[in-house]
């Protein structure tokens, strides 16, 4: 059996996630989607998320082709390995041929794990929902 993982914040949930999840299970026999945890993303992107872990698991976990859907606290995607096992790793595109991509792939093969790319949804982005909140609570403190 095949089983995959796609980790993301999950946060302003939008047709890009959806895409992501819907492509994943389309490659794989069992979906784990994780959630990365309020306290991960403050740490590792340095960002504050607008809809709390409890909620953006919720919403994954109702998504019909998620099997599985946990929440990530684990600094290190070895040590989500460790304790879930999958065999491929889902991330979008935009990774493909960076220095981090590269990293993944490196880490991930040495366990045998493949890390299979999809396509980024260029339209729609959570960094773009983020800054357009982010105009707008502007324009409101300046009125």
């Amino acid at each position: 059996m095949r089983v995959g993982y796609a980790a993301g914040a999950y946060d302003l949930f939008h047709i890009g996630h959806l895409n992501i999840l819907r492509q994943a299970k389309q490659r794989c026999d069992y979906l784990i989607a994780g959630v990365v945890s309020d306290e991960m993303l403050r740490e590792n992107k340095g960002i504050e998320p607008f809809i709390p872990e409890d909620e953006r698991l919720a919403i994954v976990q109702s998504i019909g082709f998620v099997d599985k859907a946990i929440l990530e606290d684990w600094p290190d995607k070895l040590e989500t390995w460790n304790a879930l096992r999958f065999s491929v790793f889902f991330k979008g595109d935009d990774w493909r041929d960076t220095a981090k991509g590269r990293d993944l792939e490196e880490r991930f093969g040495e366990v045998g794990v493949s890390v299979e790319y999809l396509p980024y949804t260029l339209h729609t982005s959570s960094s773009k929902l983020r800054g357009a909140l982010d105009n707008l609570e502007r324009i409101a403190r300046s009125q």
